[in-house]
């Protein structure tokens, strides 16, 4: 079997997207051949598995809990709309629907998130200036 060759100019394009755009991983598939680019340095360049005559067992879709707001897209979350300014948000906090719960930032666009429904703010796991992950539990309204 022939050793695989690394295009490294991929791998520091596929590196400065992720840079650009704030990505946590980003993937790029040229035929049977990919390369995955992740934070933190992993970087994988092999060859695609042949298809298989089997079909895998499906992942069992773990259910958000209820009342939870859930991040729409992936990128950097903000708890206030400036820095030094007070959250938008608040444990025990009563809001209306529309109000601003946060703001994330993909591609250098900022996204307001809008309650869904009017309640009570239960919980916040969002972190100020950290990434966020699609379907990554932001809080729990209830």
């Amino acid at each position: 079997m022939a050793k695989p060759t690394i295009d490294s100019d991929a791998i520091r394009e596929l590196a400065k997207l992720l840079e650009e755009t704030g990505l946590s991983e980003v993937e790029l598939r040229d035929g049977d051949r990919m390369i995955r680019v992740a934070r933190g340095g992993a970087v994988q360049a092999a060859p695609l598995p042949a298809p298989s005559l089997q079909a895998a067992p499906a992942a069992a879709a773990e259910e958000p809990e209820a009342g939870a707001i859930t991040s729409p897209m992936v990128g950097t979350i903000y708890l206030a709309p400036n820095p030094g300014d007070p959250p938008f948000i608040a444990v025990g906090a009563t809001v209306a629907q529309g109000d601003t719960l946060f703001i994330i930032e993909a591609m250098k666009v900022m996204n307001p998130i809008l309650a869904p429904r009017p309640g009570t703010i239960k919980r916040i796991d969002a972190t100020d200036a950290r990434p966020v992950e699609f379907g990554e539990v932001l809080a729990i309204l209830e």
